[in-house]
């Protein structure tokens, strides 16, 4: 039966409307360069607020119609002389009445959030929305609105060059990764027209040529050559396309160029600049409506908060990862989400928690793999599912077991994934290193030094300093002397 046209506002949500407005007011900015325009803003003046580009994401949207107080100082302080509405904003006294409590005092989301774990402990609060396509459109509950944290975005990420009537990002841009545009979009003062098939394609492309060179040779050469296409890819979003399947291409395109982008920050130790990457790929799913991106974000979100030592961002992530994909149909996606699951486990010492997760991880994995699976996740094979389970049990300081896992990982790694190969015979070092066998940690300490020719990849050189500092005390045990030797020669990160 048809739902009656008297049903009340507070059972109906009232539709969301873009706010143009404040589009408009951020450029060429890219939504993450103008969210740290914003948080520069906000320390100009004393205040604290921790906007993303998801947050920017959300204004742009029209899903939060009126700012907190904290916002609205900010805004007001970058544009002076404009009110709310000036910006695009409702005014507040619209948002008072029936929902202004909510909008307010925010529910404790541990007792809305479907995701919410039993394993956490009270003092948690949940860093993420994990209901995709079942939150009201005019919820006025933010995360970022409690969220203290402050992140500083790079003056360097992605700078690319628009010109005439074309938006060309030349091959010398990428060095080897040889990656152009071409076609439609550019400077915003100029007339543009629509992108077509083409660009989508090259954005496309681009995305895998990054992923190949982070394969074979890792992170550190190209993150700042990778990072130029971005804004390209994000004003070709601007300048729109001219049939709607062109359009979601660039947006699915634009997403995963900003993770790859993002991944190759993180793998360089440059966790900030990849928190930020990443999200802006997870506005750009939420824009688009995209939960096969939305979980892909999520992903990588996870894996950074493990590394950067946020276990419970960690979790909250990969919880939130596994709730875009489960629709998806991949039992392999889902497999890899409840391994970054367990890392975040493994990071609060939750044994029992983590030993969940991985028993879900092998038996998800175990379906095999199928049609639905997506293209990114090529590097996810054995090896990969014993590496990530090598990093848990060490993590949980259960060194055996993690050599053993991480001794897996290398014989079973595709040789031509060079960086993978690399990172989990560092894993191995470590391991053995740290359960008492000196000599056969310095023998996989060698031959990852043997591997650094082709591979530059902080993360993994991070590691060999680990081993190298614990293999200290037995420089006199066989091998060991020559591994500290070689490794002190390496030169020394700027």
């Amino acid at each position: 039966m048809a739902s009656s046209p008297m049903t009340s506002s507070s059972q109906s949500p009232r539709p969301t409307r873009p706010n143009l407005v404040f589009r408009r007011l951020r450029g060429q900015r890219s939504p993450g360069e103008f969210a740290a325009a914003v948080r520069r803003a906000a320390r100009e003046i004393d205040e604290q607020v921790s906007c993303d580009a998801r947050y920017i994401g959300r204004v742009e949207a029209g899903e939060i119609r009126c700012p907190n107080y904290a916002y609205e100082r900010v805004f007001l302080h970058m544009f002076p002389g404009r009110t709310l509405t000036d910006l695009g904003f409702v005014p507040r006294s619209a948002v008072r009445g029936r929902g202004a409590h909510a909008f307010e005092e925010a529910p404790d989301p541990r007792t809305t959030s479907p995701m919410y774990a039993p394993h956490e402990t009270d003092g948690a609060y949940e860093p993420y929305d994990t209901t995709y396509g079942t939150h009201e459109p005019n919820d006025r509950y933010d995360p970022h609105e409690i969220d203290d944290q402050n992140h500083e975005e790079s003056d360097v990420q992605r700078r690319a060059f628009m010109s005439g009537g074309t938006a060309t990002v030349a091959a010398a841009s990428l060095g080897p990764i040889g990656l152009a545009f071409s076609g439609a979009a550019v400077a915003a003062d100029r007339s543009v027209r629509r992108a077509g098939e083409a660009e989508a394609g090259a954005l496309e492309e681009a995305v895998r040529k990054i992923r190949l060179l982070d394969d074979r040779h890792g992170a550190d050469g190209l993150y700042r050559r990778a990072s130029a296409p971005l804004r390209a890819a994000y004003a070709l979003l601007d300048a729109g396309a001219a049939r709607q399947a062109t359009a979601e291409r660039l947006h699915t395109g634009a997403g995963e160029l900003a993770i790859s982008v993002g991944w190759l920050a993180h793998d360089s130790g440059r966790f900030e600049d990849a928190r930020s990457h990443y999200a802006e790929a997870l506005a750009t799913a939420r824009v688009a409506g995209d939960p096969a991106l939305e979980a892909h974000a999520f992903c990588n979100t996870s894996f950074l908060a493990r590394d950067a030592g946020r276990p419970r961002e960690a979790v909250r992530a990969a919880q939130a990862a596994q709730f875009a994909a489960r629709p998806l149909g991949s039992a392999r996606l889902l497999s890899l989400l409840s391994l970054r699951e367990a890392g975040g486990w493994a990071g609060l010492a939750d044994r029992r928690g983590c030993e969940q997760a991985l028993t879900r991880a092998q038996a998800l994995y175990g379906r095999g793999p199928c049609d639905a699976d997506p293209e990114w996740m090529s590097f996810y094979g054995d090896a990969e599912l014993a590496g990530l389970e090598a990093q848990c049990w060490s993590t949980l300081g259960d060194w055996s077991r993690a050599a053993h896992q991480a001794r897996r990982a290398t014989r079973l790694q595709d040789p031509h994934f060079t960086r993978n190969l690399a990172l989990y015979t560092a894993e191995l070092a470590d391991d053995l290193a740290r359960a008492g066998h000196p000599d056969e940690a310095a023998a996989a300490g060698l031959r990852v030094l043997d591997l650094l020719d082709e591979v530059q990849s902080s993360r993994v050189q991070t590691m060999l300093a680990g081993t190298a500092r614990v293999l200290l005390p037995h420089r006199r045990a066989s091998g060991v002397s020559d591994f500290l030797e070689r490794h002190g020669a390496l030169p020394r990160p700027a």
